[in-house]
This record gives C-alpha cells, sequence and structure tokens, in this order.
C-alpha cells in the first residue's frame, strides 16, 4: 500500500469516528430518580406543670393541686390520687408534709412536676382557766346587808342581797358562815355593840328563813371597832353600818 492510500485510509477512520461521536451526543440521557422523602418529625415532648395552694397548712385542713399538660396522652398524680385528666385541679388533705409528683406521658416520652405541701401541728389547746377556790366564790357571790342609822331591820335592799346569799350557802353544802354585826363610829362602844348584835342576829335569822340550816350560821359583833371605811361622811357611814357574812375558817 502506498503512502498516499494509507493516508487515504486513516483520514476515512478519522472521519467516521466523528460522526459516530456526533451520532451519539444527540441521544436523551435518562432522568436521575427522585430524592427520598425527609424522614417525619419526631413526636413533640409532653410538658406538665404542677401547684399546690396554699402550700402550708395546718394538719386537717385542705389543699387545691392544679395542673395542666400538653402533648400528653396519660397523666399520673401520686400519693394517692392516681390517673387525671390532661388539665383539672383536686382538694387533698395530707395528714403530714407530702410532696405530690404529676407524671406526663406522651408518645414524645414522659416528663414530671412536683409540688409540696408543708403540714403542721395545730397548737395545743390554751389549758383551762383556774378554777376559782371556795374563798374566791364567796367574797365574790356573797354581799353585805346594809342598815340604816341606829336600825337592826332588814332594808328592801337588804333583802335583794341576802337572797343571793342564801342561794350561795345552801349550793355549798356544808359550808359554816360567820355573820358580823358592824356599826358606824357615832355612838358609845357599849351601844354600837349590842347594835351589831341586833344587826347579826336579824341578818342569821333573815337567811334561816330563806331555808339556810341555822347550825351553819353563827353571829358576832364587832360595833364600831372594825369599819371598812374610816372618813366622817354619811356615806361612808353607810358603809359601816352591815351585817357582813365572812367564810368560817
Amino acid at each position: 500500500m502506498t503512502r498516499a492510500s494509507r493516508l487515504y485510509r486513516s483520514s476515512l477512520l478519522v472521519a467516521f469516528a466523528a460522526l459516530a461521536l456526533t451520532a451519539g451526543c444527540g441521544k436523551k440521557q435518562a432522568a436521575p430518580p427522585p430524592p427520598p422523602p425527609p424522614p417525619p418529625p419526631p413526636p413533640a415532648k409532653p410538658t406538665v406543670t404542677l401547684q399546690a395552694a396554699p402550700t402550708t397548712i395546718e394538719k386537717g385542713g385542705s389543699v387545691t393541686l392544679s395542673w395542666s399538660s400538653t402533648n400528653a396522652t396519660a397523666l399520673v398524680i401520686q400519693p394517692a390520687i392516681g390517673n387525671v385528666a390532661p388539665e383539672g385541679s383536686t382538694k387533698v388533705s395530707p395528714d403530714a408534709t407530702t410532696t405530690y409528683t404529676i407524671t406526663a406521658t406522651g408518645p414524645g416520652g414522659s416528663i414530671d412536676a412536683t409540688a409540696s405541701v408543708n403540714v403542721t401541728q395545730p397548737p395545743p389547746p390554751p389549758p383551762p382557766p383556774p378554777q376559782p377556790t371556795l374563798e374566791e366564790l364567796f367574797a365574790r357571790d356573797v354581799h353585805d346587808a346594809y342598815f340604816d342609822f341606829n336600825k337592826a331591820d332588814i332594808r328592801e335592799d337588804a333583802k335583794a342581797a341576802l337572797s343571793k346569799d342564801a342561794d350561795f350557802i345552801k349550793a355549798h353544802a356544808g359550808i359554816k358562815v360567820v355573820i358580823e354585826g358592824h356599826c358606824d363610829e357615832r355612838g358609845s362602844t357599849e351601844y354600837n355593840m349590842a347594835l351589831g348584835d341586833r344587826r347579826a342576829a336579824a341578818v342569821k335569822k333573815y337567811l334561816s328563813s330563806l331555808g339556810v340550816p341555822a347550825d351553819s350560821l353563827t353571829t358576832v359583833s364587832y360595833g364600831k371597832e372594825k369599819p371598812s371605811c374610816t372618813e366622817s361622811t354619811e356615806d361612808c357611814w353607810q358603809k359601816n353600818r352591815r351585817g357582813h357574812p365572812v367564810l368560817a375558817k
């Protein structure tokens, strides 16, 4: 083969190769497959709150527990309450300091919240007031009978006082009472001793008429020797003209 023939053949081969390449570039390429869809988002986590009002009570009192939640399918409060709605409130009366726990559960997991209630003991009741003694009761409830000047007659106001005295003495069976007869400062010692004796006897007689046993009553006269008031005035003299019951020792 001559040199010219070889060159001619090579040129043909190059031309055929270019033609084949041009034909190949004219073909359509297949579209790439679509990307896979993104994974679904994870379920939302639940939330929950729990509150107690008030947070401190005395034993025997009550507390309101209130709660709310989101993304929860089940809620439980412990101790002692159990399953509850997603939102609500309830009253509790713990006997001792207690921490309540609410657990919220849902597709996104579970979460807790707590509320504490402090329970205090009520103060002890105050001790009963001391009971008055018989002497204190006697001094409070038994009253004098007052007399007019130079008289030993029982006046109307003295009758009212002696009626209360009689009730007291009869209500305390067994007590002994001394009726003291007193006078104001006017007149002689002897005269007033005798007048005081008549006044004491008049009080005893009137108390006996009201049902007081005579053997529970005795009399004594002090005349003007033991005045309860020492001023020389009519008001003071009236205070000294009296039948004065005292509790016998």
